[in-house]
Order: C-alpha cells, then sequence, then structure tokens
C-alpha cells in the first residue's frame, strides 16, 4: 500500500462495547484475517469512554464493507462510529453510521 495515497480509518467503539484488551486484540485479529492485504490494522488506544482500532488504507469505504461481516458477528455495530481522513491530517469525514453525524474526534 502506498503509504501517500493512504487514510487512516478509526472504529470508534463507545462506553464498554469492547469489555477488555483481550476482545480488542482479538477483534484485531479478525479484522486482519478478513482485510488481508487490502489494508493495515495499526493498532488500538483505549480511554475511559471510547476504543479505538486503527486501519491503514487507501480505499476507507471498501475496508469497512469487508470488515461490515466481523463487526456483525461480534455486535459491534450499536457502538460504532468509523471515520477516516487522508495521513496527511484533515478533518475526519464519517461513514458509519450513515446520514447527519455530530463532529468526530479522537479523545
Amino acid at each position: 500500500m502506498n503509504q501517500a495515497d493512504s487514510s487512516k480509518l478509526v472504529l470508534q467503539f463507545r462506553g464498554g462495547a469492547l469489555a477488555d484488551l483481550d476482545e480488542t486484540a482479538a477483534l484485531e485479529e479478525d479484522l486482519i484475517d478478513v482485510l488481508e492485504d487490502s489494508a493495515e490494522v495499526d493498532g488500538h488506544d483505549v480511554g475511559s469512554s471510547e476504543t479505538n482500532i486503527f486501519i491503514l488504507t487507501s480505499d476507507p469505504a471498501d475496508t469497512l464493507r469487508r470488515a461490515m461481516p466481523v463487526l456483525k458477528r461480534r455486535k459491534c455495530l450499536p457502538n460504532l462510529t468509523a471515520a477516516y481522513r487522508p495521513l496527511a491530517g484533515e478533518p475526519f469525514r464519517v461513514i458509519w453510521p450513515e446520514g447527519p453525524q455530530t463532529k468526530f474526534m479522537v479523545i
């Protein structure tokens, strides 16, 4: 993947959607398996009110589409917001859930 054309996709889970670090790591492994070489899972951070998984990708919408079966199976969708921005640092654009959004932030 060409870093110059990459975006950072953030899968943000609110509250206790991911119970602990083991569950977060297991989800990352599932994402690595399903995304294969199309994107790079680039780590996570865990805060008191959210957990973020970072993915480098040249096609954020397709990457999210490919990840959806894993996210549905793990029942993550009700607490998920997915947003991306070019690595150059423009503001994040929310792509899930669809519809009007509030401002997206990674805390």
